[in-house]
């Protein structure tokens, strides 16, 4: 089209401001911006709107643009060349190659180079989780002892695989299993959780025993796999493999992740399982985008369009009202991955139902957007038509049949709590109805007991705390004299495993989310979208229950997103692809000095998450605030 602007220099957003490195901008959510997509005034002004008859009037400063095509109906976007490849590159934005400087400055051909980068896209998130296996499964045993909650879940778990549900143990049987004794008893025990976290802990006890390694082998594991899916699920949503390892690093070297990989409670399997239907999410949000930008494709190939078809002057495919309205995503099996795993996540602990309502919102969000850049005038009356049932569909019966054959032991064996409730109280008559209705029993009970807990706790804190650490978990403390155990200091020593995320990292993150805000707010960045509702499903629940006991260890489901957060700023900073040598150079001095500065932390700080001995005097020094004692 005469008149328009000429192609945008790579790497650069509709407003001109550098985008991240490797991530073409998606600016599917309405907004005011400079999209030649958009509706209202400006550059995406519709034909036929104002004055009937009328082309659009010019924007003042610019020069007119012209008639508008002879095929050009009411409804039809007017396009401008663009050079970011179209719409097929908005709906899925392809990998940048990877460059091969690095490699040929160590003598490696630049075939060789090339290849070498198609491999770390895998290697390089297994490294990291290598580093982050090690690191949590060195010293798993130590301290040698029920650490804190541990004496719930380690011991349920036991009992799930010998009864199938949760049955009592004696009062001395935390000291008589650490003798190798397991005094099991035969008689059901209220719980109040679900048993997934608990079946997860019991497949290590299965494999090792009893032991404190045998209950605590299987969230070190998940912690692993979770740092890899991490990296993985960085790498989709930035397209940048040092990015997603960058974000893998990070909960790698996390304090709170680190102890939580290191002990039997079923925060750390909750987090696991929510990161995994965040990442499903990612994967079926690219493929759907791909179906989109095919059916595209298909119609510009239908011989029955004008000749010009939806293709622009400049080649680049170009949206389409009709098929962004109409187009279907056809079956979407990583949805229903998705919808299991969220599942298995309300099955560890009930909070996992606000991750699945607000991730829920955030799908068809997306559908909507992908339809709105297909080229749909009403993209979410679209999305309402031909979305919404089958997202809910995939996603929310699909977690209810997984949260419910989680109970399949409570069920199937007799002998349970409460498993013959209704048998005596109110029977239905038919002996599955009387399972399902003592189990609607069992859950009004536990419900009740969650929203009446409010008993003190010295280690109980306020969510307005989390993010800046304001009140840590001590899960195992020990102090010696001077002479006293393998103490020789002249102060005395101290122990402990303390559930504190590394300090650095989570107040870096805290300005991150400021960053993340804008970006979504202001810019329209869906990345920054999908991590800040992850952080709000995991956090804003938990202020409607401020009078409940609870725990900053809870804010363990925040660590993937805040990861996610800090590592989007650092791409900002490291600068769009094309910058200028020198902001170049500033940009990665900035982000190594932010990564070293981390790990310096976490390793400062490792003795007080490890149960390594410390002098006095150095685990005072590790206080850094008052409330942290």
């Amino acid at each position: 089209m005469s008149g328009g602007p000429g192609p945008r220099p790579a790497g650069r957003s509709r407003s001109g401001a550098a985008t991240d490195p490797g991530a073409p901008i998606d600016t599917d959510a309405p907004g005011p911006v400079d999209d030649p997509y958009a509706p209202g005034p400006g550059p995406g002004r519709l034909p036929g709107d104002g004055d009937a008859g009328q082309p659009p009037r010019p924007r003042p400063g610019r020069p007119s643009p012209g008639p508008p095509p002879p095929d050009a109906g009411r409804g039809e976007r007017l396009h401008r060349p663009r050079a970011d490849g179209g719409v097929r590159h908005r709906l899925v934005p392809p990998f940048p190659p990877a460059g091969t400087r690095l490699w040929e400055y160590f003598g490696i051909p630049p075939a060789t180079a090339v290849r070498l980068n198609r491999v770390m896209g895998w290697a390089g998130p297994l490294l990291v989780a290598a580093v982050a296996g090690v690191l949590r499964i060195v010293r798993l045993d130590r301290p040698a002892i029920v650490m804190f909650d541990e004496t719930y879940y380690a011991k349920d778990a036991w009992a799930l695989l010998r009864h199938g549900w949760e049955a009592s143990w004696p009062d001395d049987a935390n000291e008589r299993i650490l003798d190798c004794v397991v005094p099991l008893g035969d008689t059901a025990s209220y719980v109040v959780h679900p048993p997934v976290g608990k079946w997860m802990i019991a497949l290590g006890e299965w494999a090792f025993g009893m032991t404190p390694f045998g209950w605590r082998f299987v969230p070190a594991l998940l912690g692993a796999l979770s740092v890899l899916m991490l990296c993985r699920i960085g790498r989709r949503l930035f397209r940048s493999t040092a990015l997603g390892c960058l974000a893998g690093l990070f909960m790698a070297v996390d304090g709170l992740h680190f102890v939580m990989s290191r002990a039997a409670l079923l925060d750390l399997i909750l987090m696991f399982w929510v990161l995994a239907a965040f990442g499903c999410l990612l994967v079926d949000r690219d493929r759907a985008r791909a179906r989109m930008a095919a059916a595209l494709e298909e119609a510009e190939r239908d011989p029955d369009r004008p000749p010009r078809g939806n293709r622009s002057d400049d080649g680049m495919l170009r949206p389409d009202p009709g098929v962004g309205h109409r187009a279907r995503f056809g079956w979407r099996p990583w949805r229903i991955a998705a919808g299991v795993c969220l599942g298995l996540a309300c099955g560890t602990k009930w909070s996992g139902l606000w991750v699945l309502a607000a991730f829920g919102i955030m799908i068809v969000l997306w559908d909507a957007a992908a339809r709105r850049t297909a080229g749909a005038p009403r993209p979410y009356r679209s999305m309402l038509r031909r979305d919404a049932v089958p997202a809910f569909l995939s996603t929310v019966p699909v977690a209810v049949v997984v949260y419910v054959a989680s109970w399949a032991g409570w069920l199937l064996r007799p002998g349970g709590y409460h498993r013959d409730w209704a048998a005596e109280n109110a029977p239905t008559g038919h002996p599955v109805g009387d399972a399902l209705r003592s189990l609607w029993h069992y859950h009004a009970e536990v419900y009740g007991f969650h929203v009446g807990l409010d008993s003190e706790h010295s280690y109980q804190s306020n969510p307005w705390s989390w993010p800046v650490l304001g009140r840590p978990v001590s899960f195992s403390y020990l102090s010696e004299e001077e002479g006293e155990g393998m103490c020789r200091e002249a102060g005395g020593c101290a122990r402990e495993v303390l559930a504190l995320g590394t300090p650095l990292l989570w107040w870096a993150a805290c300005a991150a989310l400021v960053y993340c805000l804008w970006r979504w707010a202001a810019r329209r960045d869906w990345r920054a979208g999908a991590i800040l509702c992850g952080t709000a499903a995991g956090l804003l629940p938990w202020f409607l229950y401020q009078d409940r006991t609870i725990y900053y260890f809870y804010a363990v489901v925040l660590v993937p997103f805040l990861c996610l957060a800090l590592t989007m700023a650092l791409g900002a900073i490291l600068g769009p692809p094309g910058c200028p040598e020198r902001r170049r150079a500033v940009g990665i001095a900035v982000c190594g000095i932010v990564v070293l500065v981390v790990v310096w932390n976490f390793v400062f700080f490792y003795p007080v998450y490890a149960d390594v001995p410390l002098p006095m005097d150095g685990w005072r020094a590790r206080m850094w605030l008052p409330t942290w004692i």
